[in-house]
């Protein structure tokens, strides 16, 4: 048996053939590659958290100032604030290192594909992170802005209707815990023409049925910004919509995809006539 780091360059996967404990071998050494950075990349933000802590802070900070009230945040545990900057520091380094695992996932499946096969699953792996980092930028620099407008609209000044005025006093770890899940999850969602175009380069699904099954996919959606969003229209809106967007594109892929491996058939069954005439 051959070594994957001696193979991986192989154009037949037949080479690369790996007993069941070496491939676990491989899957470690990946995984610690993976954990690696990401401690790196963990110790390296936490020198800088305040700084990262800040940049997160600034669409609340700037709606604050629009709207008036307490230009404030606050914590009430006595260890809140420094899990704060734990929590914040992890965050910063799961995006940074997104693309080291992806990198580690194509460095473990490259060698049982063959060329043609990695020269087409190539562009997934650039377009995953390009993705997740467009849905995080989205959720950030539109979502946010917005949301936080709408839900600072709330407070009352003094002298209002209300004998007691209403005031935002935020804490730190609860704006954190919508923030961070806001980023992940337009990330993540922004995932999805990858996944459908790989389920259907590989036969799992057909774009004809994406299309037949729109309908319930939009209900889908809808219902999947509603548990992953905050529970305010502008939020959820804001993530269904570019999913459906995104679905749409995923069904043009698709078509995409399945043209091609048509012309491939067809040049395939061309070759097999051709060599049949001469033969004959």
């Amino acid at each position: 048996m051959t070594t994957p780091d001696s193979t991986s360059d192989s154009d037949d996967p037949e080479q690369n053939k790996m007993p069941l404990l070496g491939h676990l071998i491989e899957l470690r050494r990946r995984l610690l590659y993976a954990a690696a950075s990401f401690l790196g990349a963990f110790f390296a933000c936490y020198a800088v958290k305040e700084h990262i802590y800040g940049f997160l802070v600034v669409p609340l900070a700037e709606i604050m100032q629009e709207v008036g009230g307490s230009q404030r945040m606050i914590y009430t545990a006595i260890t809140e604030g420094f899990f704060t900057y734990i929590r914040v520091s992890a965050f910063a380094a799961v995006c940074l290192t997104f693309p080291v695992f992806a990198a580690q996932l194509w460095m473990f499946i490259a060698p049982g594909l063959y060329r043609h096969e990695k020269k087409a699953f190539l562009p997934f792996l650039v377009a995953t992170p390009v993705l997740f980092m467009i849905g995080a930028a989205w959720a950030y620099y539109l979502v946010m802005p917005m949301a936080w407008r709408f839900l600072l609209g709330f407070q009352t000044a003094v002298g209002a209707a209300t004998v007691l005025p209403i005031q935002l006093e935020a804490k730190v770890g609860e704006y954190l815990d919508i923030v961070t899940t806001l980023m992940l999850a337009f990330g993540l969602s922004f995932e999805m023409p990858v996944l459908l175009t790989l389920m259907a380069r590989v036969g799992m699904v057909t774009s004809q049925g994406l299309a037949d099954k729109r309908r319930f996919a939009i209900v889908g959606m809808f219902v999947v910004a509603a548990v992953l969003t905050p529970p305010d229209a502008i939020s959820q809106i804001s993530l269904a919509i570019p999913l459906v967007v995104l679905y749409e594109l995923s069904i043009v892929s698709c078509r995409m995809i399945e043209k091609k491996r048509r012309e491939a058939e067809d040049a395939g069954e061309n070759e097999v006539d051709e060599t049949d005439f001469n033969a004959t």
